[in-house]
């Protein structure tokens, strides 16, 4: 049997964790958050519960396999968290367009006239996207993306079933990837 882990040595081995760790997640969060104080406090979040889960009686078996996991889920919760509003809304760079999860994928409007400039033009590209979809996968898309409907109130709202809107909206977000690449590729 071996012997308990002391807390200082459970102190060292979270240390060197850490240390070992930190850039290559935050870099993955980085790559998946646009604002990065929001992936600093997704960074920080995640070995705030490192820490935690340390500290619990099952230890962690795999340290970087779990970690990642975590993050993920932070960059997740931290999507669903954020308010959503509409495209109309987005293009007109009101403040309420601040909280928007579609501007993760955009460049920040505070990043100079050329970022502004890019991002005025994909959500023109955008919005032309949408107006080229078939009526239904564009309604569920909307709803469901930018109003924040989720699937259960829309099947009770249309009357069509969860299983039809879930396909809608994937045929819409595959048109939408397709017709988007050429962009993202530039």
């Amino acid at each position: 049997m071996t012997a308990p882990i002391t807390t200082t040595e459970q102190d060292q081995a979270i240390t060197a964790t850490v240390l070992k760790e930190r850039s290559r997640l935050w870099h993955f969060i980085r790559r998946r958050v646009a604002d990065q104080t929001d992936a600093d406090d997704i960074l920080q979040d995640v070995f705030y519960e490192f820490t935690q889960a340390c500290h619990l009686p099952e230890p962690i078996e795999q340290a970087s396999a779990w970690l990642f996991r975590v993050a993920r889920n932070r960059i997740i919760d931290r999507f669903r968290k954020k308010k959503e509003v509409a495209l109309d809304d987005l293009h007109t760079g009101g403040d309420e367009g601040d909280d928007c999860r579609l501007d993760l994928m955009l460049p920040s409007p505070d990043a100079g006239p050329e970022a502004a400039y890019t991002r005025a033009m994909l959500l023109e590209e955008l919005q032309r996207a949408l107006e080229d979809l078939p009526a239904n996968q564009r309604e569920v898309f909307i709803a469901h993306e930018l109003d924040g409907v989720s699937f259960k109130e829309m099947a009770a709202q249309s009357g069509v079933s969860i299983n039809t809107l879930l396909a809608r909206k994937r045929y819409a977000v595959l048109f939408l990837r397709q017709r988007l690449q050429a962009l993202y590729e530039e």
